[in-house]
């Protein structure tokens, strides 16, 4: 089944019966877990999903009712990240926002707040775009792969020409040697430069991306100030942060409520 095909299905399931749950949707379309919660982000980053605490909403698709899906652990984690990272920003920061969930949801907890962030995220957009004390700058460039993003030429000639206090940025993988990696695709040499413009880099990872997957090196854990993650990331990584001078912030994810 193509992605598009799994989307239309995860949605028509949700409006039939009302709440599923991660290991429900996996059954019922025979692929693993990790596989629904990346569709679960993509339909959440094109605003036709929205997880919150204690579920995600189905937001206005073809006038259906709206429905509840289980928080999972993967997203108590990312909103547990989110707020810890949210903390790291000091008032008046310029601040660079990677694309992604974690990202997006860090966006939430920085509203209101008189900061400047710069980003390709359209998520991230839509969730400052109307809050008056957060100066917004969002990087031009085409309309990614991935969805809600922009990517291209455009957009590393801007993000060159920018200086951050902080960049937050996301991997598809942290190996046990160091090395920060991701897919193959357009935002890998985005993300190499976000590690290279700001000041300050906070690297954010769930336990999944221990040691997780990519074939692309954007960095080590030495170009990295902080790593935001969660009980149960692989220690021996966690030890070649500290020892390489990095800050390692462990989120306590129960804290968030389901």
């Amino acid at each position: 089944m193509m992605t598009h095909q799994r989307e239309a299905a995860i949605l028509e399931r949700l409006r039939a019966v009302g709440s599923v749950t991660v290991d429900e949707l996996s059954g019922l379309l025979d692929v693993s877990g990790s596989t629904i919660r990346r569709d679960l982000e993509r339909l959440e980053l094109s605003r036709r999903l929205r997880r919150v605490h204690g579920g995600a909403h189905v937001l206005a698709v073809d006038d259906g009712p709206e429905v509840l899906i289980d928080v999972d652990e993967d997203t108590k984690e990312k909103e547990a990240i989110a707020r810890e990272a949210a903390s790291l920003v000091a008032d008046g920061d310029v601040v660079l926002l990677d694309i992604g969930i974690t990202t997006m949801r860090l966006a939430r907890h920085l509203r209101g707040r008189e900061i400047t962030v710069i980003t390709n995220s359209l998520a991230v957009l839509d969730a400052l775009r109307d809050d008056d004390a957060v100066s917004l700058v969002l990087l031009g460039g085409m309309v990614g792969q991935k969805p809600r993003t922009l990517v291209g030429p455009l957009t590393e000639e801007t993000l060159g020409m920018v200086r951050a206090d902080i960049a937050f940025v996301s991997s598809t993988g942290i190996r046990p040697d160091g090395s920060i990696v991701v897919d193959l695709s357009q935002e890998a040499t985005i993300k190499r430069r976000l590690l290279q413009a700001a000041d300050r880099v906070v690297l954010t990872a769930t336990t999944a991306k221990f040691p997780g997957t990519g074939s692309m090196r954007i960095g080590h854990l030495a170009d990295v100030a902080v790593l935001v993650t969660t009980t149960g990331a692989d220690e021996a990584t966690i030890a070649h942060c500290r020892q390489a001078g990095g800050r390692v912030i462990v989120a306590d994810a129960l804290r968030v409520e389901a």
